[in-house]
């Protein structure tokens, strides 16, 4: 079908682009390398000192936290290690190379997330039933430390979550500690005050259920993107109606807008178009949808009232 013309353009990301801070997917490798190293150095020696004083002083919260903890090191190490996998240049069968691997880190972070709330919850509606003396004294000042590791590991990513679901996985999972390790402050000081043990297990409860309710929106972001759905932030009928609006164009079918990483985004469409329109549509559309919505991957099959009829991906409802 001589018809068709297939342009790739490769506009924006991670190819010079626009410099729209933090979406470019060199920016993340680079700066948040330090951050990752920092944050797994710093919770895998957080984690033996809670271990330790978690099983001498009998304080489910504090073993609890070593173990929400340990998820986190797996986090951080799963996200580092799909940051790598991103950056591998495609090859072979791998037309796209690696650039799924942070969408699958960050559902995974998610599910790990879910997992460790289950075993807090569990262990702690033991602990109703068989309540346990605590030192509170150590317990307080162990978990003061774990405030300070997982608020300072926090603060490294912060800048990224916004941008980058992957590092949203990993700035989740430390902000979560560091609230979990608030509470166990909270806990052992009315334990010290009222001798009341059921505090324990029963502020390990309401962690989880804080932890879950803040993971619950990165296990559907992850799951959407790795559904290839349109990601959050684009709205796929303002992108319709540019294309609609553009000169020359007839009509807009088989529009597809999904995330080829946590930072790049794909768009294919077919445009039908009046004779002479297909050059000028080519060489200006992928730029402008890459200034207006971050979309750096266009695709256009560009087709004429001809060709348009006999396209199977057109819908017969079209007039």
């Amino acid at each position: 079908m001589s018809g068709h013309h297939h342009d790739h353009s490769h506009g924006g990301h991670g190819h010079g682009g626009h410099g729209h801070g933090g979406h470019g997917h060199s920016h993340a490798p680079k700066s948040f390398g330090r951050a990752f190293a920092i944050g797994i150095s710093l919770n895998i020696i957080y984690v033996a000192l809670e271990a330790v004083f978690g099983i001498i002083t009998g304080s489910l919260a504090l073993l609890a936290d070593a173990g929400h903890n340990l998820s986190d090191v797996l986090g951080l190490v799963l996200a580092w290690g799909a940051i790598w996998l991103a950056a591998k240049p495609p090859g072979g069968i791998r037309t796209y190379g690696f650039k799924r691997a942070p969408i699958l880190a960050s559902l995974a972070n998610a599910i790990i997330l879910i997992v460790a709330v289950g075993a807090i919850s569990w262990e702690a509606i033991g602990r109703f039933f068989t309540p346990e003396p605590i030192e509170t004294g150590t317990v307080i000042w162990v978990a003061a430390a774990g405030v300070l590791v997982n608020g300072f590991t926090a603060f490294l990513f912060a800048s990224g979550s916004k941008s980058d679901i992957n590092i949203r996985g990993a700035y989740l999972h430390m902000a979560a500690d560091a609230g979990v390790t608030v509470g166990v402050i909270i806990a052992a000081i009315v334990i010290s005050f009222t001798g009341w043990d059921w505090i324990d297990p029963a502020v390990s409860l309401v962690i989880g259920i804080v932890i879950l309710v803040g993971t619950w929106g990165l296990l559907r972001d992850s799951t959407r993107l790795a559904m290839d759905a349109v990601p959050a932030g684009i709205d796929i009928e303002k992108v319709r109606a540019h294309l609609e609006e553009a000169d020359g164009v007839d009509e807009v079918h088989d529009l597809h807008i999904w995330a080829l990483s946590t930072t790049e985004t794909a768009l294919t469409a077919h445009i039908v178009c009046a004779e002479g329109y297909h050059r000028s549509l080519l060489a200006s559309l992928p730029e402008e949808l890459h200034e207006d919505f971050e979309i750096g991957h266009t695709t256009l099959q560009i087709e004429t009232a001809d060709t348009a009829e006999k396209c199977r991906l057109r819908p017969s409802d079209v007039v």
